[in-house]
Order: C-alpha cells, then structure tokens, then sequence
C-alpha cells in the first residue's frame, strides 16, 4: 500500500498547505488511524480552518502509514482524550463540514478503509484510491450498523450495493469501488499522490466561486423536480454570469491570457 508519511510531529492529525492544496493527513498510523473523539475534533477543526483560507484552492484527506482510516477506534476509552479538547465534535458533523466545505474535499485513499473510513470516503467530491486498499462495512460483524455513514454512502453506491456490503460486511478494493461507483479512479500504489496533484492542479484552473457553486448545484439539482429544476438554474446561470469572476473568466478567454485565479510560474 501506499506510505504517506506526514511531517515529524506526535499530532493525531497533520494539515499542510502543499501548492494550494491543504492536505489533511491523519497521523495514528500506529493504530491504522481509528477514529477516536480527538481525531474526529481535529479532523473538523482543519477542515473548517482551510476552508475559510483564500490561499486553499483544495483539500486532500488521507492516511499516514498503510491504512487509511479503520474505523472506530474500538481500543481505546470511549471518550478518551476528549477531557483535553476546548470542544468536541460528532463524526456526523465531519461528514457535514465534508460536504459543505466550500473548497472540493479529495480522499487520496492510500490502503484500509473500514467503517468510519468509508464515511470519509462517501461525504469526499473525489476519491482517488490505491487500486489495492481493503474497503469493508464491517459494522454488522461487530453487531451494529453502518448508520450515520449511510448518508454519504447510500448516494454512490445505490442500494444494491449498499444492500449486499452492509449485510456481508465483505471486502472489496479499490478497484472494485471504481466499478460500484465509490471511487472515481484507481491506480497503483507508487502512483497515487502523483495523480491526486495532478487533480489538484485541475481544480486549480476552475474560478474559486464557480467551483463552490458546483459543488452546491451537484447536491441541490437531484432534490428538484424538472420544472423546480429549470427555474431554479436559470435563475443560478444568470447570477453566476453577471458575477465578477465570470467576467474575469471570458476576458481572460478573449484576450488569450491565464485568469486571474490561475497561478503563473
């Protein structure tokens, strides 16, 4: 599997800003990187923080070590280390703060993902994985359900595949998630942070304001009949249109030079 390893540090979770990308990476690979109440805090700490920073065009959530993210941390103190935290946040709002981050959220799936994991991977825009990395719904083999990453999964998946992986808990990879439609691409090991910043430059192109946008329409159009749809995106189409970044985009296009937005070398 593909070793990412985070900057030295005893942090349970790393962020570092890489070429206008914050790259989230959970640092317990000691424990295949088990979410307990201080990784769940922190991880919504950075993602809410680089979300509000004007020099992150993206975000990449990952692994440190050979697994992604296992799940629950079934180890540990339930509540353990939360005592030493000024807040503390549910896992369910993680997912939330995922899918209304502003910026596009990328899981770089770099090896297991089980439980939990697979929330991250349900509630990311664009998930990239090792061809290799073990997913499971493994909450049924322990006597519970995979509840609250239902909502993120449900969506992708679509209830055949849903129905048979939370009802075997089996394992499939990354490979195989491509084909169900979890994941967008997967490539060898020694491949993937590679590709992840070439998605991440591909993001960079977009207008900071039409990629956030997108992200909104990509959640709200299912939601609305065909009429309520219409009306509704012409409505969006002609706000975004009059708006400076599209102004900036079309003069960019007409006088044959980068917009703005883009970074040149």
């Amino acid at each position: 599997m593909t070793t990412i390893q985070a900057t030295t540090t005893t942090k349970a979770v790393v962020c570092e800003n890489r070429n206008g990308a914050a790259w989230i990476i959970l640092n317990r690979p000691e424990n295949r990187n088990a979410l307990s109440p201080v990784f769940v805090t922190e991880i919504y700490d950075h993602i809410l923080s680089a979300g509000e920073n004007d020099k992150v065009r993206c975000i990449v959530i990952t692994g440190s070590g050979p697994a992604f993210c296992a799940g629950a941390d079934l180890k540990g103190q339930p509540g353990a280390g939360a005592n030493k935290l000024s807040h503390v946040v549910s896992f369910a709002d993680v997912l939330t703060a995922i899918l209304e981050c502003p910026k596009p959220v990328i899981a770089a799936v770099n090896g297991v993902a089980f439980g939990g994991g697979l929330g991250l991977v349900g509630a990311a825009d664009i998930v990239i994985t090792d061809a290799d990395a073990k997913f499971s719904f493994s909450e049924v083999r322990l006597g519970v359900i995979p509840a609250i990453i239902s909502v993120v999964c449900l969506p992708k998946l679509g209830k055949h595949h849903a129905m048979k992986l939370f009802l075997t808990g089996e394992r499939f990879n990354g490979q195989k998630a491509v084909e169900m439609g979890f994941a967008h691409r997967a490539v060898s090991n020694d491949e993937l942070v590679d590709v992840v910043e070439e998605v991440v430059e591909m993001i960079k192109l977009g207008g900071p304001n039409a990629i956030m946008e997108c992200k909104k329409l990509v959640r709200r159009v299912p939601q609305l009949s065909t009429e309520t749809g219409f009306k509704e995106t012409t409505d969006w189409s002609a706000r975004m249109f009059q708006s400076e970044e599209a102004a900036e985009g079309m003069d960019a296009f007409r006088t044959k030079r980068k917009p703005r937005w883009v970074q040149v070398d």
